[in-house]
């Protein structure tokens, strides 16, 4: 393993978009599955670390320097990826890190609160309601798009998110996600939340392209989205990092890979020990 990792000629420019950037080891996890997955497929992982901060309109102003350089390393990169997170800082960077991959057809990742945030941003700059927000950020906004989970307790935080493994199921057979895990019929991944999509707003997004093809064992929980129309745009509610090993890397992260150095081509041939063959 470590031979081939060192015979590695190529890399791939990964913008991992994120609130606490300046401790690498926030984000451990998901640097390991970047790692796991860039070597399955024959990549080295270059990984360019931009603060969400960075990419918002008021940097420009009070440090233009700062944004600048966040806004160039976010274009020069292959994808996107955005990871989990708790709090408001550095969101509309966040939402505006999405809305350019969407716009500019980058292959982009949401980890948890990186789905919510692509569906804040569809339906602010899509379906147009300019103040939908998540109820962890704005408990007064009309258009309340992601929600507090209903069965969780919003006065005491201890012992309160929804934790662990849990199953989530494909609403639709035949969407890339599916691929990517080898078409089963749900998966088994780790959660680590306390927010969830309204499923009140499912069918306007869906309308508007932003599919749900993954959910719950109740059917009301959005688990996975996809955008439509795009070469990779995957939001995810689980945080599929914590399943990746080096011999078994993730099949979200291996896909981010796949599109960001364009060998999505022969996709039923991907699953999690195949990766690499996938040209």
């Amino acid at each position: 393993m470590a031979e081939s990792y060192d015979n590695l000629s190529t890399s791939v420019k990964i913008a991992l978009v994120g609130k606490y950037t300046n401790l690498s080891d926030s984000y451990l996890s998901v640097v390991k599955a970047l790692l796991h997955a860039s070597v399955a497929c024959s990549q080295k992982p270059s990984i360019q670390w931009v603060s969400a901060s960075d990419l918002e309109d008021a940097t420009a102003a009070s440090a233009p320097d700062a944004h600048t350089k966040a806004w160039e390393t976010l274009k020069g990169s292959s994808c996107i990826l955005i990871p989990g997170g708790f709090g408001d800082r550095g969101i509309s960077g966040m939402i505006l890190a999405a809305k350019y991959a969407r716009e500019n057809k980058v292959p982009y990742l949401g980890i948890c609160l990186g789905m919510q945030i692509s569906v804040i941003e569809m339906s602010r700059h899509v379906l147009g309601l300019g103040n939908a927000d998540s109820e962890e950020f704005n408990t007064d906004t009309p258009d309340c798009v992601v929600m507090y989970m209903p069965e969780v307790s919003k006065t005491h935080l201890g012992n309160t998110m929804r934790l662990g493994c849990r199953r989530t199921f494909f609403r639709k057979p035949d969407c890339l996600t599916s691929k990517l895990y080898g078409n089963p019929p749900h998966v088994d991944e780790r959660h680590r939340h306390r927010y969830e999509v309204n499923p009140s707003f499912v069918p306007m997004l869906e309308n508007a392209g932003l599919q749900f093809v993954g959910c719950d064992e109740s059917g009301n929980r959005m688990e996975i989205v996809e955008l439509q129309d795009h070469p990779f745009y995957i939001g995810v509610q689980f945080h599929p990092e914590f399943k990746s090993r080096p011999r078994k890397p993730s099949p979200p992260f291996t896909g981010l890979i796949l599109a960001a150095t364009e060998r999505m081509r022969t996709l039923t041939n991907v699953s999690n020990g195949d990766a690499g063959a996938s040209e």
